[in-house]
């Protein structure tokens, strides 16, 4: 898709993570990854690269596997913890085929080395491919037990210089409570890092909230399942709650 002149310049966020929980990819499905639903995102995400914007994907495993779950059944924690990156690995791979369906050049990077199916994890190899214009989805979280997809999403974020975490739920922003169990919850159209801790509101695991504000990075949370949401974001439109400073 070619570009309007100066259409580049209209961007607020020039580079973004984006980050996708795995029960993202379901759909109404109960387990595993739904086609069409991954076929939508692969579409939202091709919006974003055609105005400019270098795009670098975190994805979890939730639809596949829990580590946390597992472990509280029983299960040894780091083992649990690994098969839960495997899942994401599963994750990524799916999201890079429609992606690459629809004309995108993809590039899966681990935290885990699995050459055959994946590049490891080099920060400045994964900046270069930023900057060619290629979707970068990044896999297996840190490669390390016992932290989330959410702070491996706010570390790549950081090390790739990004402007911007856009979280995508299933609801539209951060509320006082859960709005789907709560119907007085109220939304907020901006929180801090340090409420977000504060008021323990489940925005990102506290690990990746506080990385977030130590390097004053932005987190846009918004509803994944709204067409041009995310479009809306980084050309500045007020879409979800913005944690900031």
């Amino acid at each position: 898709m070619k570009q309007e002149p100066g259409q580049r310049h209209k961007l607020k966020y020039k580079r973004v993570l984006l980050k996708l929980s795995g029960e993202a990819l379901m759909g109404d499905k109960g387990y595993g990854i739904d086609p069409t639903t991954v076929e939508y995102m692969a579409n939202e995400i091709k919006k974003i690269v055609d105005i400019g914007v270098e795009v670098a994907i975190v994805i979890g495993g939730g639809n596949i596997f829990r580590g946390v779950e597992a472990s509280v059944k029983g299960m040894e924690r780091a083992s649990a913890d690994y098969m839960g990156m495997l899942a994401t690995v599963i994750n990524a791979l799916a999201l890079q085929n429609a992606l690459e369906r629809i004309g995108l050049q993809t590039r899966v990077q681990s935290a885990i080395e699995m050459r055959e199916l994946a590049e490891t994890y080099i920060r400045r190899r994964a900046i270069r491919h930023l900057e060619k214009g290629r979707v970068v989805i990044f896999a297996a979280g840190t490669g390390n037990p016992y932290f989330t997809t959410d702070t491996a999403a706010a570390l790549r974020a950081m090390e790739i210089g990004a402007n911007v975490i856009c979280k995508g739920t299933k609801v539209d922003g951060v509320y006082t409570a859960d709005p789907v169990k709560d119907p007085t919850a109220k939304k907020f159209d901006e929180i801090s890092y340090i409420d977000v801790l504060k008021k323990n509101l489940k925005v990102m695991d506290s690990t990746a909230i506080t990385l977030c504000m130590d390097n004053n990075l932005p987190i846009v949370v918004f509803n994944i399942k709204k067409a041009d949401n995310i479009k809306n974001i980084v050309v500045g439109k007020k879409v979800g709650t913005i944690v900031k400073g």
